[in-house]
Order: C-alpha cells, then sequence, then structure tokens
C-alpha cells in the first residue's frame, strides 16, 4: 500500500478535494502557530498549513511516504507513530489529521498522546469517513467486485465513523466542544474509468472484495466506474465528517 499511496499521490490529493477545501478552512490555521499533521502522507495538508504562515511537522508511519513528502518540500517531516511518539508537552496549537487519526491501533492511547502534545485551549481537527453504509463509493466497490456476497466487517478507516463513539473517546482523552460537520461531496477516482481501475486495485478495500483477482470481476469494476465517468472524472458519492474539538484549559 505505501508503493501504491507513492505512486497515485496526486490522484491521492485530488480524490478528496472538495472535502479538503473545507477540512482546511475548518482547521483555520493562522500565522505563527505550531501545526502537526498526523498521518500526512506524501504531505499536502502540511504544506498548506505552512503556507497559511505555520510552522508544520508532518508525520506518518509510512518512510516511504515521508521520503516523498520531503522530496516535494514546503514543511518538516518525519516518520513517527503518534500513539507513542514523545512529543514536546504542549509543544502545538493544532493537530490535524486528514484521513489518519481512523488507523490508531489504540485510539484512547493515541488521542491521549496528542492531548499531552497540545497547549492547553488547542485545536484538534481530523477529517474522517463516516459510517461504510454512508458511503457510495464503497458500496460501488462491493457490487461490482462481491455481488451477491456480504461484505467483510468494516476496517479501521471506518472507526471514527460514529459521532457518538467519537465524541465520547475525545472527552476521555481531555478534549471538550466536540463538533461534528457532515459533508456529502463526492470522490474522484481519476479522470478515466481505466485510470479509476487501476488506482483502485491498489487499495486495501478492493484487495479484501477481489477474491482471486479474476478477470471478469476487474471488468465488472471498469464497468461501474464507466457508469461514474463525468466530464469531472469518475465521480463516487462519499460522505466524511469534519470533527473540531478543544483541548479543555487547565
Amino acid at each position: 500500500m505505501n508503493e501504491h499511496r507513492v505512486r497515485f499521490a496526486a490522484l491521492f490529493d485530488a480524490e478528496v478535494r472538495p472535502h479538503n477545501e473545507r477540512f482546511r478552512a475548518a482547521a483555520a490555521v493562522g500565522p505563527g502557530e505550531d501545526v502537526l499533521d498526523v498521518g500526512c502522507g506524501t504531505g499536502e495538508s502540511t504544506r498548506e498549513a505552512a503556507k497559511a504562515g505555520a510552522t508544520a511537522l508532518g508525520i506518518d508511519v509510512s518512510e516511504q511516504a515521508i521520503v516523498k513528502a520531503r522530496e516535494l518540500g514546503g514543511a518538516s517531516f518525519e516518520v513517527a507513530d503518534a500513539q507513542t511518539h514523545p512529543f514536546p508537552a504542549a509543544a502545538f496549537d493544532v493537530v490535524l489529521s486528514r484521513f489518519g487519526a481512523m488507523f490508531f491501533a489504540d485510539p484512547p492511547a493515541a488521542f491521549a498522546n496528542l492531548a499531552r502534545a497540545l497547549r492547553p485551549g488547542g485545536r484538534l481537527v481530523p477529517l474522517v469517513w463516516q459510517e461504510r453504509a454512508r458511503n457510495e463509493w464503497y458500496s460501488v466497490l462491493h457490487d461490482a467486485l462481491s455481488p451477491g456476497i456480504a461484505p467483510p466487517p468494516s476496517g479501521p478507516h471506518f472507526s471514527l465513523g460514529d459521532r457518538d463513539h467519537t465524541d465520547a473517546l475525545l472527552r476521555t482523552a481531555g478534549f471538550g466542544d466536540v463538533e461534528f460537520t457532515e459533508l456529502r461531496e463526492p470522490v474522484c477516482y481519476g479522470p478515466d474509468s481505466a485510470t479509476a481501475c487501476e488506482f483502485a486495485l491498489g487499495l486495501k478495500d478492493v484487495q479484501e472484495l477481489l477474491t482471486g483477482g479474476d478477470g471478469e470481476s476487474v471488468a465488472r469494476l471498469r464497468d461501474a466506474f464507466a457508469a461514474h465517468e463525468t466530464a469531472d472524472g469518475v465521480l463516487l458519492g462519499a460522505r466524511t465528517w469534519i470533527v473540531t474539538a478543544r483541548l479543555s484549559r487547565a
């Protein structure tokens, strides 16, 4: 997945462009702020924070993604696990995470560690997928690759989709003023069905659904993408949450 993430870095960023624009506005990063971007991938959201005048550090567990982020430049990047990394206490004004926070193996430990890294009153702003059943893009993949077969259990990238669960998780870690803003914007899988199919075949969801990699399933997937092809690319319905929270003041 790391190689795929780097190879399709531009498409991964373009995929979620409308969501990212709203996410950036909600984060409202300003000049002079210290920003930590968790699960930064190849660093687009970190660079955007730096362009807003912040001192921005992007972290990711993928060494390949960080190598690419450093090549692209524009901010500082480190290989680090937000769950365990010894961040300086009260070092950041804002913690961002664009589709990264869902993958914590130990969410309570991760959010507690990030709370320690924030200054009192600091902001936490994750962008996360809503529950799987609310996302058309998953249904398109499933129906093309595993028609008539029950989907596997939801993967970790839907782990923060339930509002009540996520609210409780953040409040336990010391955050307050937790708010959820719903976004209903399409995601773009590429300019055409052929690109979309190549892009999708490297995704974990697709690999889980594609049993045996038979040509018939791949053909169905390509046809499904063709049915969603528009002048703006292959667009699939998606729902996300922009979550905003503040670290409670001592």
